[in-house]
């Protein structure tokens, strides 16, 4: 693919992207994120116990998403949306007014090979996309069943200048697939600093924090 037919390929996934959210977020709204929502089985179950927040999940893949679209119309849920979109991209076209007050990420890709690694959700770039779109109390739910993949994210938590790890008990169990298969898993929760308050809040995303590839 030429330069020129990714550059509007990208645009157009933009253009769609941003026509798909308009109706949801047409007045200033916080929301709970799931990326890599995969079929939506925790999602659905957490729309379900939580009806006046809204929820998003977000998927690569076009056939886990018309699933998950499914499962929220079999259990009526008016309060739950699902995306076929990149990570990034969602966060670079999400309107301004919206923000982000919980995400989940559980059992993403470990990409365990050393050149495939770049792919990881977790890196430093989309913590500090992440940052910019969330609330000033945002939390950050992580779980792996990859040892390595949470000794990394651990690391790099450690020292991001905008999220660090706390103490707080997580918010809601549902037992999904991976979590099923896992024999042990481990679990991260973050929370913004102040800095990433002083810097983000009330602000739109900076232009230098821009769309790429990530998978979850």
């Amino acid at each position: 693919m030429s330069l020129e037919a990714y550059i509007a390929l990208l645009e157009n996934r933009r253009a769609k992207l941003r026509s798909e959210l308009e109706p949801i977020f047409s007045q200033p709204a916080e929301f709970v994120c799931e990326i890599g929502c995969g079929h939506g089985h925790f999602l659905t179950a957490y729309a379900a116990a939580h009806r006046r927040q809204v929820c998003v999940g977000l998927d690569l893949v076009g056939e886990r998403v018309a699933r998950a679209r499914r499962k929220r119309e079999r259990a009526a849920l008016d309060n739950l949306h699902f995306f076929q979109a990149e990570a990034r991209l969602f966060l670079e076209v999400l309107p301004a007014s919206a923000r982000i007050s919980t995400v989940f990420i559980l059992f993403p890709d470990p990409w365990p090979k050393l050149r495939h690694r770049k792919h990881r959700i977790v890196q430093a770039l989309f913590l500090d996309m992440l940052a910019a779109r969330s609330t000033p109390d945002c939390r950050l739910y992580f779980r792996t069943d990859y040892r390595p993949y949470y000794q990394e994210s651990c690391a790099l938590f450690q020292r991001h200048p905008y999220w660090s790890m706390i103490e707080e008990a997580w918010p809601f169990e549902y037992e999904t697939v991976f979590q099923q298969r896992a024999g042990s898993f481990f679990s991260i929760v973050a929370a913004l600093q102040a800095r990433a308050r002083d810097t983000f809040f009330g602000c739109p995303m900076p232009l230098c924090l821009s769309a790429g590839n990530f998978e979850g």
